[in-house]
């Protein structure tokens, strides 16, 4: 038995954050349906990375493992009918409509809780649920813009730099899902449900609790210097660095450890919480000077051996391959369909009695649409009469 066997999600959402929610969800155990119209949530037909997979987007397929899909037209009456229908023996409702759509469906919080009092009900919006930009698009790239997180890395007068993830999509997510969890349990006490609600915004400038409280508390300015340190409020050393071969990591070494390293009588006397921050520019470029005489491996083995924080700097190939990686598991692999072996990102949480796995790959869009049907009670002759009408697919 899995940790969330015996949950039912309605997953009525859409593109990254909502999705990774609900297959975290799914991962461990819960049925997660995904509601999507007729034609395919658009994430199956908008590639990532110009990788589209054979009949299902690799984007899609990367967010909706171990869910079933109900493929149904929500705005016609029979439809909505159904979904209602299901609500009422539903455990969680995700959906991340721009602000207001959902109250023109009729499946807002309101409404919902009406009919299960015991619904958790996880509404996810870029902005907030209201307020002066509750309409805008919430992208991930504009909240990383928007998050103050950009300014906080590179080198005074550099462009600003994105991050290479969807991380506000990813925080987000997590933030649905912790919220989620969280919900049940409460529920699991006292038998109610409960609206909870998760906005872009709020989640990426909360996980800067640490720099913005330095701003905020500690008065310290958000300054970038000439070198291109990789964060504003940590000391020097602290960045990428290239080698002769390549590029390394250093975080924060000691400094009389590299004057050691090095044989650079430029650092003997320096103090590591003064001189750090005061000669941090200088720092910067006497490390990055030296680093270049000598190749990323024989710098890592020497500075490991005085124990100096530094790491090599990966590819996506350097990563799969990698000896903790293999021996965590990190990557898992399975059969689809359609698709044939997968190797994908596998699950982060484990579990020592109810551990994760992938019971099935992302659905084909309909897949399971008379079967969930059948479960909601509906005769056959009703389910016939809904896929040969085109308000429900059921896939072939």
């Amino acid at each position: 038995m899995k940790i969330l066997e015996g949950i039912r999600v309605l997953d009525c959402s859409i593109a990254m954050a909502g999705p990774f929610a609900a297959q975290r969800m799914g991962d461990m155990g819960a049925d997660v349906i995904k509601v999507e119209p007729p034609s395919g949530e658009w994430q199956r037909h908008a590639s990532a990375g110009g990788a589209t997979g054979n009949k299902i987007n690799v984007s899609f397929l990367s967010l909706n493992r171990n869910k079933r899909s109900l493929a149904v037209d929500l705005k016609s009456p029979e439809g909505k009918a159904l979904l209602i229908d299901m609500v009422r023996e539903a455990d969680v409702f995700l959906q991340n409509y721009r602000p207001g759509v959902a109250e023109r469906l009729g499946v807002d919080y309101e409404t919902l809780s009406a009919i299960n009092p015991r619904l958790i009900y996880i509404s996810m919006s870029g902005y907030g649920e209201d307020g002066p930009y509750r309409d805008f698009p919430g992208q991930d790239l504009l909240l990383q813009g928007m998050s103050g997180a950009m300014m906080s890395t590179g080198s005074e007068g550099a462009p600003p730099s994105a991050a290479g993830q969807y991380l506000v999509d990813a925080i987000a997510a997590y933030s649905a899902f912790e919220g989620a969890l969280a919900a049940l349990f409460h529920r699991e006490r006292t038998g109610e449900g409960q609206l909870v609600q998760v906005n872009m915004l709020d989640a990426i400038a909360t996980i800067q609790m640490q720099e913005l409280s330095v701003f905020t508390v500690g008065g310290k300015p958000q300054a970038r210097s000439a070198e291109p340190h990789a964060h504003s409020y940590i000391r020097a050393p602290y960045g990428v660095f290239a080698t002769a071969d390549g590029y390394i990591t250093v975080a924060m070494a000691s400094l009389g450890k590299l004057g050691e390293l090095f044989e650079d009588d430029f650092f003997a006397g320096l103090e590591d919480e003064r001189d750090s921050w005061t000669m941090r520019d200088e720092i910067f470029a006497r490390v990055k000077k030296h680093l270049l005489n000598k190749g990323s491996e024989e710098w890592l083995a020497e500075m490991r051996a005085r124990d100096i924080w530094a790491g090599p700097v990966y590819g996506y190939a350097d990563l799969v391959n990698d000896p903790q990686i293999k021996h965590n598991g990190t990557f898992i692999e399975y059969d689809h369909p359609t698709e044939g072996r997968l190797k994908v990102p596998g699950f982060p949480i484990r579990f020592s009695r109810t551990p994760c796995g992938v019971e099935r790959g992302a659905p084909l869009v309909g897949e399971h649409s008379r079967q969930i049907m059948k479960e909601a009670g509906l005769a056959d002759d009703a389910i016939d009469a809904l896929i040969e009408s085109g308000v429900v697919r059921q896939h072939a």
